[in-house]
């Protein structure tokens, strides 16, 4: 039998809706290491075996994964659809809507339930309920069956990551350093594992510098590697080349060669004009940042989406008001 690797479900969010979100929290952020950071979303891997197709407990797993994602993209898109009538002023109730959810999703759970209850050493069942039970915000009790799978099977990576993904949000961190290598260690093909832990070392850096003892500008080197094999691996994959990209928004000093040298490598990637128009929005902050002011305006004047308006008008103004204050710095001295 060979792996697999299978993402969690997970909210739904269009590429656009991603790289405009970071893009906007980047602006409006104080402290843009940390929100740039938080941006990176964890990627769930759940490792599981091929097994024989016949088999009935292996038909009745994979009709529960069935129910599981359906469930989950009919809750999702309740959600959106709640979302879109509250802009315009309708819309269920939120507690409604979230006994609504909750009511789709119950019989999934028991479903998990009574799977495991009868096949225990199920290594991929406990590693797909985990996924289902963090999705629907029971943290810990996701963390039981992950911990259970890791258990039953440790040499399997998904169990491993999916664990430092825990312990990446609620400590210790240095925890997840060490499970997140751990997983690596047992299947080093797999990107997501290294983007989780590039991701990782970035946010939490003074961890990463009291372990390995070594400084900032080292720590953001390990985590730009990490980003950059995981991209070897998975070469088109967009999301994880604006994750590479979105990380030298926290790197001080700028590195702005390697910033516009990333946003283009994501720009190659695009596959449509929303894509593209996206990723212009964040070549062209990068540019006025440095003092390249008309590849700013050039990229800014690309952008024609009614969507992005907000963000290409606020970097407009940016653009304005950086370009004066260079003109008024670089200006003759006035004579007496």
């Amino acid at each position: 039998m060979k792996d697999i690797v299978l993402f969690a479900p997970a909210a739904t969010f269009g590429l656009v809706t991603l790289l405009l979100l970071g893009l906007l929290s980047a602006l409006a952020a104080t402290n843009q290491p940390a929100a740039v950071s938080n941006l990176v979303a964890k990627t769930t891997g759940i490792s599981v075996a091929v097994a024989d197709p016949n088999d009935p407990v292996e038909r009745e797993y994979q009709k529960l994964l069935a129910d599981d994602d359906a469930a989950q993209e009919e809750a999702d898109k309740w959600i959106r659809e709640a979302q879109a009538f509250e802009e315009k002023g309708a819309g269920l109730p939120k507690a409604t809507l979230g006994l609504k959810v909750e009511q789709r999703l119950e019989p999934v759970r028991k479903a998990y339930e009574d799977f495991l209850q009868r096949h225990p050493k199920h290594v991929a069942a406990r590693l797909a309920y985990g996924s289902f039970l963090n999705d629907i915000r029971r943290e810990e009790d996701a963390v039981e069956q992950w911990e259970k799978a890791r258990q039953i099977d440790p040499q399997n990576p998904a169990a491993w990551n999916n664990l430092a993904n825990y312990y990446g949000h609620s400590g210790p961190v240095k925890k997840a350093f060490e499970y997140y290598t751990k997983a690596i260690e047992l299947d080093p093909k797999e990107p997501v594992y290294l983007q989780n832990f590039a991701t990782t070392i970035y946010l939490f850096r003074q961890d990463a510098m009291e372990l390995y003892q070594i400084n900032e500008q080292q720590v953001f080197d390990r985590a730009l590697d990490m980003y950059r094999k995981a991209l070897k691996l998975d070469p088109k994959n967009l999301l994880l080349a604006t994750d590479l990209a979105q990380t030298f928004y926290g790197i001080r000093p700028p590195r702005t060669g390697e910033a516009l040298a990333a946003w283009n490598d994501a720009l190659n990637l695009a596959t449509n004009a929303v894509e593209k128009e996206g990723i212009y929005l964040h070549l062209a902050r990068v540019e006025l940042n440095s003092g390249k002011f008309d590849e700013a305006r050039n990229h800014l004047n690309s952008v024609t989406n009614d969507t992005m308006s907000v963000l290409k008008n606020r970097l407009l103004k940016n653009l304005l008001e950086k370009e004066s204050r260079a003109r008024n710095t670089n200006a003759p001295a006035k004579k007496d």
